[in-house]
């Protein structure tokens, strides 16, 4: 999915978060654990996904266009939900050495 010339490294923060019409029962697990250990102020709890994506691009709108296709056609479910990315140039190296 790369073109010929000079690539930048960028590191994408993915936060995947079920739609506000969707019934999140793992929110209410937690809500409940939660009031269980003295958190009674907690009034709701909507869980997620978090994902790191390190990749390399031409510039930071090609970097954010292919995570956007990333979320779309794998890291959310868009019927039932949302994603939003957070995108950082000169990105550090990916853990492993991202191999």
């Amino acid at each position: 999915m790369g073109s010929s010339g000079s690539f930048k490294s960028f590191k994408a923060d993915v936060y995947v978060t079920l739609k506000r019409t969707v019934n999140d029962p793992q929110g209410l697990t937690i809500r409940g654990g939660l009031h269980a250990l003295g958190f009674e102020s907690v009034r709701a709890v909507r869980a997620g996904k978090f994902v790191e994506v390190w990749l390399e691009a031409e510039d930071e709108a090609e970097a954010r266009r292919w995570v956007a296709e990333m979320g779309d056609q794998l890291l959310a479910n868009p019927v039932i939900e949302d994603f939003r990315v957070e995108l950082r140039a000169d990105a550090e190296e990916a853990p492993g050495g991202g191999e």
